[in-house]
């Protein structure tokens, strides 16, 4: 009696939590995020050993691309891309890109060019095989804590992307927001781009909060829109430029964001919001932009 009461338990299990995740929202949205998580850690201990015998290079950055990109089809995600025609240049250049989420790994590699790698925490290094992989794949590292270790890394960086052709792609906000605005920039992305004098990219990602939010336990289907907007140039420009820049390109995003936050229901607009493409240093000087204090680690937790 006892082993049939067992076997009919066994056997309702699987049943319960089928009604549980087809029923509650919340457990729902815990299966996803495990599922996402447990694909990113299965995927680089899949495709380490293979980038590995490459050595360390950007172009491990498509096997990891490659990797990501299912994600979208397995969650039911349809992403719009507006403004690709801004990415069609070869010349090395900094992308910067409000930063909502763990989902904007799926956004990020959608539009990521080739040669394009982020500059992420040094504590990522750490996680296992995710980790190995996003070192394999050439990911710049730094050190958040050390304000002066930072700095080298973003001088290097600034040599190396004119060396090499590299794109580089930083999250400005400095970590996760999923408020109705952005955070203030933090200033590393602007510093790069002015040392290697490179243009910048903006990239907006719309709001998730018709499909997705961590705080409300939310994660069913929807669209999300990426909008590209016009390069700004840097040539010319001096590091005493930088504070200005900074909030010239984050008014430009923020305005975008806006735009796109009234539009969540799927009607975005394709009009491209006004901006200027090129910034002179004499055009950024004495613009009265409100300072905020000094931070070179633009890098998300």
């Amino acid at each position: 009696m006892e082993v049939v009461l067992m076997q009919g338990l066994l056997l309702f299990l699987p049943f319960a939590a089928l009604l549980l995740y087809q029923y509650s929202a919340t457990v729902q949205y815990f299966c996803k995020m495990a599922f996402f998580n447990c694909w990113l850690a299965a995927m680089a201990t899949f495709l380490s050993p293979y980038a590995a015998l490459r050595g360390r290079t950007v172009e491990n950055m498509k096997i990891l691309r490659s990797a990501i990109l299912p994600l979208k089809h397995c969650f039911g995600i349809k992403i719009r891309v507006l403004g690709s025609e801004h990415l069609n240049f070869k010349e090395p250049y900094v992308m910067v890109c409000n930063h909502q989420a763990s989902l904007d790994l799926m956004c990020m590699v959608e539009i990521m060019p080739d040669r394009c790698v982020p500059i992420a925490k040094k504590e990522l290094m750490y996680m296992g095989t995710v980790g190995l992989a996003c070192w394999l794949s050439g990911i710049i590292f730094i050190n958040r804590q050390k304000r002066g270790d930072a700095i080298d890394v973003i001088t290097q960086t600034a040599r190396t992307m004119r060396h090499e052709n590299l794109r580089v792609w930083i999250f400005p906000e400095g970590t996760r927001n999923q408020d109705k605005s952005m955070l203030p920039f933090k200033r590393g992305a602007f510093h790069l781009a002015v040392q290697a004098q490179v243009p910048i990219i903006p990239v907006v990602i719309s709001p998730y909060g018709n499909f997705f939010s961590s705080k409300d336990k939310k994660f069913i289907p929807g669209t999300c829109t990426i909008r590209i907007l016009p390069r700004i140039e840097t040539q010319g420009l001096s590091p005493k430029n930088v504070p200005d820049l900074t909030e010239t390109v984050r008014m430009a995003m923020v305005d975008a964001f806006s735009e796109m936050s009234s539009n969540t229901c799927g009607n975005q607009q394709s009009k491209q919001p006004a901006l200027q493409c090129s910034v002179g240093a004499n055009a950024l000087e004495g613009t009265g932009s409100p300072r905020h204090e000094e931070d070179v680690t633009g890098i998300s937790n």
